[in-house]
Order: structure tokens, then sequence, then C-alpha cells
């Protein structure tokens, strides 16, 4: 039997595709843009046949309509990194979230938290039978590997994309085709703090470095200031259309890369339209899982690496918050700690925490003389070497306390300076 014959033999419908969950499973989804939203909704149809069913997923565009409130009973959203359709759930009792560092979530799928059914977004398969799971491979790929039961919705609109990012057809235990555009990131417009932030940051980045940035006014505002470089390269978790305008202007190459020389790695990709166009069939693009780009050994090995992480506050010894909120959960760990240690470790590394230096329309600054109760600390006061505000930027490594809370005030906007600096002095005696 042939690929097109089992190809011919699974294809269904999303209703008999989810009919193979089962009662206490766990159930593991495609995140981000990759999101399998037929599906999704087919098994929340099956709710009232259901009891206990977990679904594990990381930040998933779009809704989310298996922890709407009255589903208890059926579904428990376990978040391994919380977006803004579930915040609200977590924040109410009614979704689990589960702390991990992005390059340890194949493992812990492999050991702690093993999948029984993987509901995945792919690509239409190539003449071998192969297809791309496009625009996020970071857990999606690993889980379809492990799982008991794989369903499969294949979207005639999902990029094919390169690198370890296929699954075979015979994997597959339901074929499910749809045709719809994929969810879009709009890319934020970047004020003038984010610029000046992204100025001093750029001011970091030399010609021939690899970049590892995320999503948001920071990370666009740092490229929208590396017009002027030269042979940059790309190894990130993720990447959005900044990424795309650099590589188009000829100065992102990966030509000096020590690992996927010419190549932009990631896991997944997240933003416009355009952007999916753009990595479909892109042979520069090289897809990954998690625990390959995200491995703080491998980021370590591009010796000239400059990784670009955020934060919602620093503490006055370097202490870095950046999934929290006081005791509100609001982000998760992602991969900062990955990159922000891998960076540390690279011969010529450059790990950064950039941050605007207030928050609530400028009334309440994120340097602080310590965390709020409740905020986790994500990066330690240990692994912590630059920090980046609007108002300079300063590499906290090898200094002590009293310092580090010296500089983090100079850091800080000015309307805060006078009550940190005092601070500052009870933090260093």
């Amino acid at each position: 039997m042939g690929w097109t014959d089992l190809w011919d033999a699974r294809r269904c419908s999303a209703a008999d595709a989810v009919a193979r969950v089962r009662s206490g499973d766990r159930v593991v989804l495609s995140s981000n843009a990759g999101a399998p939203l037929e599906l999704e909704a087919a098994l929340c149809a099956r709710a009232g046949a259901l009891e206990g069913v977990e679904v594990t997923s990381l930040l998933t565009l779009g809704g989310a309509p298996y922890a709407e409130p009255g589903l208890e009973r059926s579904f428990r959203a376990n978040c391994l990194f919380i977006g803004e359709n579930l915040r609200g759930a977590v924040a109410e009792g009614r979704a689990d979230f589960t702390p991990v560092f992005l390059s340890e979530i194949p493992r812990l799928f492999a050991t702690r938290l093993p999948v029984d059914v993987a509901v995945i977004q792919v690509s239409p398969p190539d003449a071998h039978g192969f297809c791309s799971l496009g625009v996020s491979v970071d857990v999606a790929l690993p889980a379809a590997r492990l799982a008991r039961t794989v369903l499969a919705e294949v979207n005639a609109r999902c990029p094919r994309t390169h690198g370890d990012a296929f699954l075979h057809v015979s994997r597959m235990d339901a074929i499910v085709e749809v045709d719809r555009p994929l969810p879009e990131h709009a890319p934020d417009a970047p004020d003038e703090v984010s610029r000046r932030i992204g100025e001093r940051v750029a001011a970091l980045v030399e010609d021939g470095d690899t970049l590892q940035l995320g999503i948001g006014a920071i990370p666009d505002a740092v490229l929208a200031c590396l017009d002027d470089r030269r042979d940059l390269g790309i190894h990130t978790e993720m990447f959005s259309d900044g990424v795309m305008r650099l590589a188009e202007r000829g100065v992102i190459t990966g030509d000096r890369k020590p690992l996927g020389r010419g190549k932009i790695v990631a896991s997944f990709v997240m933003g416009s339209e355009a952007l999916y166009r753009w990595v479909h069939d892109n042979p520069a693009i090289e897809m990954r899982p998690s625990d390959y780009t995200n491995d703080p050994v491998r980021v370590a090995q591009h010796d000239r690496i400059v990784c670009v992480n955020s934060a919602i506050s620093v503490d006055l010894t370097g202490q870095v918050n950046s999934d929290s909120i006081g005791r509100r959960l609001y982000s998760g760990i992602g991969g900062q700690v990955d990159f922000i240690r891998g960076a540390a470790r690279a011969a010529h590394g450059r790990p950064v925490i950039a941050l605007p230096s207030t928050a609530r329309g400028g009334s309440v600054s994120r340097i602080v003389p310590e965390l709020a109760p409740g905020a986790g600390v994500v990066t330690s006061r240990g692994d912590v070497h630059w920090v980046v505000t609007e108002h300079g930027a300063v590499d906290l490594w090898g200094r002590t306390v009293r310092e580090r809370a010296r500089a983090l005030v100079e850091l800080a906007h000015p309307r805060f300076r006078e009550e940190l600096a005092a601070a500052a002095d009870r933090v260093g005696r």
C-alpha cells in the first residue's frame, strides 16, 4: 500500500477524527499560528461525551474554546506558556500552568507528560507523502512522534517549511483537509521608548553576529536599526516580519554562522500572511524542534550570538521577572533562560534583557527595589548580563550587588531614581 492509499483511507471529517479522543487523554495541540482550529472546535463539540481530557499547548493564536466556563468537567487546559486567550482561565483556576524551559518540553513529553493524542496542523503532502509542520514545529513535531494517535489538520494554506519539520502520512491516524488563512500577529508600531531601546540594543550588534529575538515592539525596533550591518545570522526559537525584511535586503545572510551556515534557524514563525508566503518552500529557512533551537549548549556554539529577551521587572540585585505580575501568572518561562545561558557561555556572546523603564503609562517603575510578592524569578541574578532600557545599557555580570544596584538606578526613569537610590543604599550595604 502506497502513501496515497493511506491518505485516501485516513481522510475524514473533523468530527470523525476527534472521535478517537478518549476520556482522560492528554491532547497536545500545535501552537502559535499553527493552531488546528477546526479540530479544536470539533473536539469541543464532543464535550458532553468526554471527561478529564487535558489539553496541553504553548501559546496559541485564535480562541481556546476548550477553556470556556462550563466545560471544566470535560477539558482542562495545561499551559506550557500562557497566552492572552488563556490568562483569564488560569487566573480563575479553570486552567493550569506548568513552568518549563522550552528546550526541555520534548523530554517532558517523553517522560513526565506522555502524549496520548497529538492534534497538529500540517501542509499538504509532497510527492513522497511528507507533510511539513509549517509555522509550528517547536514542540508539535516531538509530540506527534511520541503520540499514540495523531490527528492532522491538513491546511492548503499552511506553508511547507524545510528542515526537521516533516511527518509522513503513514504516521497520521486521521487526516482532515481544510483551507483557511493562518492566524496573523500584527506587529506593534514601535513608540519612542521602543525605538530608543532598539537603538541601544542594536549598538551591541556587530557585523557577522548571530541573533535571537522574540516578537513585539522592542525586537522590531532592534531589527529596524540594523540596516547597515552585514552578514547577520539567525538562530532563534521564533521570528517575525522584521527578520524577513532584513533577509530580503541582504543584511541577514548567515554566511558567518558556525552552525546552519546560510540558514535562518527557528522552531516557529508568527507574523503576517506575507511572512507565511515568504517561508513557504524557502530553502533559507530551517525549522527545528525546540530541543534543538533552544539547547543552551548548541546556542553557545554560536561564538558571536546576541540574545535579546524581555522582562516585566528587574530588581536592584539583577533578578528578572518575566512571567508574572505579582502573583498573577502572565506568560511563562519560554526560551529566555535557554538563550540567556547559551549566550553567556558563547565565546563572545551577549545575553540581553531589554525592557521599558516604566509601565502603566509611566506611573510604575519596572526597575524595582525588590520583586513584588509572588512575582517569579525567571532569569536569576547569577544569569543576568546586559540590561537595557531607554535610559541606558549596563552589563551586570561580575558586579557586586552594590554596584548592580547603583547601575540599575541609572537605567530607571528619572522620576523614580531618588527613591531607588535610597533603596540601593539599603540593598548594597
